[in-house]
């Protein structure tokens, strides 16, 4: 086996991965009666392995997602909720990350919205993306106070860094001039070149009417709408279903 001293040099030259893996081939007898280029090849594949799980766990808490648990894999697929698997199936792939398109979940409250969205962004973690999670009540009066403490173009430009902002609770509320305005600038730092997922329990045709400004809705919904992939869920409360099982 290595000595401790040569363990400490890769510990210093961060390989932490690698120095798991010499222990535990130390104890394996079958690691034993491998050739020197196996062996090597299972050191550095594991040092591999260990930067992408410490990378996606760094992305994942950066994300903040609400549901951490959701995931691709645990969709419910049931017909009556109207989810499309070759839509989903095409959205897990991530091109629409890359291409910076946008994905509009709508539906009624209750039938999973936030959870969908949760598990398209761990996916997007998933695939090397950073992502952030954030309900739209608190991210505009983020963007609120941020004007008045005079950090709003630096909040702007770090947002407009992220590969997938996911705004869950998309016009639940009233909203102000000012927050369409807010709306606009961080939706045009965005288009074409970042990826923004929106939840909403309003269909996609009322966000107009909801905007309240001819002019400014044009302009947001134009940056919404446009490369966008639509998922309208239906059916019962999911959290209803839940409490009667």
């Amino acid at each position: 086996m290595l000595t401790e001293h040569t363990l400490d040099q890769l510990r210093g030259l961060r390989l932490d991965g690698m120095v798991h893996a010499i222990a535990d081939q130390a104890t394996s007898a079958a690691a034993s009666e491998l050739g020197f280029d196996e062996r090597l090849a299972m050191l550095v594949q594991r040092e591999i392995d260990w930067r992408d799980n410490k990378r996606l766990g760094r992305l994942l808490k950066a994300a903040k997602l609400k549901v951490g648990s959701a995931c691709i894999e645990d969709i419910d697929w049931r017909g009556s909720r109207g989810l499309d698997r070759g839509l989903i199936t095409q959205l897990a792939g991530g091109d629409w990350l890359r291409h910076g398109h946008n994905v509009l979940i709508t539906g009624a409250t209750g039938v999973g919205k936030t959870w969908l969205a949760c598990a398209l962004a761990q996916q997007a973690a998933r695939s090397g993306f950073a992502v952030l999670y954030v309900r739209a009540p608190r991210l505009l009066e983020e963007l609120r106070v941020a004007h008045g403490d005079g950090s709003f173009a630096r909040r702007l430009a770090q947002l407009a860094r992220i590969d997938l902002l996911a705004i869950d609770d998309f016009a639940i509320a009233p909203v102000t001039a000012a927050e369409r305005n807010d709306l606009l600038e961080l939706l045009d730092d965005r288009v074409g070149t970042r990826a923004t997922l929106l939840t909403s329990q309003l269909p996609v045709a009322a966000w107009h009417d909801w905007l309240a400004d001819p002019t400014l809705a044009d302009a947001i919904l134009d940056r919404i709408v446009h490369s966008s992939h639509k998922i309208a869920l239906k059916g019962e409360s999911m959290r209803k279903k839940q409490a009667n099982a």
